[in-house]
């Protein structure tokens, strides 16, 4: 009887405690799940923007467009090279996913060039992009080229040929990381590319957006992306940005002055960021009008307030998904193309989704400190809302 009654009281406790350890984790995945959902982006935040974003407003709603993140962060205080702190990581855009190895047509172009991308001679040479696109810090673009290279040759038959160009590209995030002690590893590279996903697309700081800075606030990855209507096709323009460039005093949102009015935390006498830029559409384009595209990427940098200075590394892709399978080194291929008179709405889609993908990386960016304790503020919300409404630019 007394084993009978201390195997009821252990069932008892067993029982309350398991039920205990449910409900935390229960409160804990909802309260975790809802800091993801409530967390803004601009658009949230009321910062008023033209056209009409995909169901994703990213990137990813040109279908077959993956997007995988590899973050470091680790150790604080002083720098010491080798060691840390590591505020960096990698960023990879695949145009048709990693099951697919079949090149797009792409075109490319820089707004001011000191800064990287691999790659370009070839895409300007053949007018193909062969590769997935990879972002990363500017002293880890080598080991981030190799990467690729072996990554395609690891995943042989998924690969269009046994030897490639890839695409890098890069920012310099220096000021919160250690650069010159060559953290990012290929294992990080190869991270990034398997773990590739469509739909949502993480912002801020993440990949190699990780310890970059943008008008002196927190910025790093951002994306978004415009539907057009059925008159002008119904096609879908993406960008995404790795945003590290401007002054404090330049920055302006939804055309309201808010650098000048949110003056805290500004580090910076000159211009030493920069931007990648990467476009994708679903619009039947070729590699001259795809240059044409990536060539609209600076209209809509200049809405939030670049002027790109001497230091900044302003370079942009643009690809497009249409037209499968004409890659073919034995044949001849049918295309499919848009007329040159019906591109203005491929033109207003990259400059509307160019400008809001940079501002959402300030949105969803935190407050960084890194080496030598040095601090990046985040863009604060409550104020940048405040502003807006001030200049009457707040939309409901």
């Amino acid at each position: 009887m007394q084993m009978t009654l201390r195997l009821r009281i252990f069932v008892a406790i067993s029982g309350f405690l398991l039920l205990t350890l449910s409900s935390l984790f229960q409160s804990a995945s909802l309260q975790a799940m809802q800091t993801r959902q409530t967390k803004p982006r601009a658009r949230e935040l009321g910062v008023p923007f033209d056209g009409t974003p995909g169901p994703f407003n990213a990137i990813t709603d040109v279908k077959g467009v993956e997007v995988g993140h590899t973050t470091l962060i680790s150790g604080e205080g002083k720098l010491e090279v080798g060691v840390g702190p590591v505020r960096t990581g990698v960023t990879a855009v695949l145009p048709r996913g990693r099951q697919s190895s079949d090149p797009v047509f792409a075109g490319w172009y820089s707004l001011n060039g000191n800064g990287e991308m691999t790659g370009t001679t070839w895409i300007e040479e053949s007018g193909f992009l062969e590769s997935p696109v990879v972002i990363t810090n500017t002293h880890s673009v080598g080991v981030a080229r190799d990467a690729v290279i072996a990554w395609q040759l690891k995943n042989a038959g998924k690969t269009a040929q046994a030897w490639g160009l890839p695409v890098v590209a890069e920012t310099w995030d220096g000021w919160l990381n250690d650069i010159n002690g060559f953290h990012v590893k290929p294992e990080h590279i190869f991270s990034a590319l398997d773990s590739a996903k469509s739909g949502a697309v993480a912002e801020g700081n993440v990949g190699g957006g990780t310890g970059m800075v943008c008008y002196e606030f927190k910025g790093g990855i951002g994306t978004s992306s415009r539907k057009l209507t059925e008159r002008e096709g119904a096609y879908t323009v993406g960008a995404l940005v790795q945003a590290n460039f401007g002054l404090r005093h330049q920055l302006q949102i939804g055309g309201a002055p808010v650098g000048k009015e949110i003056s805290d935390g500004t580090f910076r006498q000159r211009e030493t960021g920069s931007i990648i830029v990467v476009i994708a559409t679903d619009a039947p384009l070729l590699p001259h009008q795809l240059k044409r595209l990536a060539r609209r990427v600076p209209l809509g940098l200049a809405r939030t307030g670049s002027t790109s200075g001497n230091g900044s590394g302003d370079i942009f892709i643009a690809f497009s998904t249409a037209n499968p399978g004409i890659w073919n080194p034995q044949g001849e291929a049918q295309l499919k193309m848009i007329a040159n008179d019906r591109m203005g709405a491929l033109f207003d889609a990259t400059v509307q989704s160019v400008e809001e993908a940079v501002i959402n990386a300030m949105a969803a960016a935190e407050t960084m400190t890194g080496i030598d304790d040095h601090k990046v503020l985040a863009l604060p919300h409550d104020r940048l809302r405040e502003v807006l409404k001030k200049y009457n630019r707040l939309a409901n």
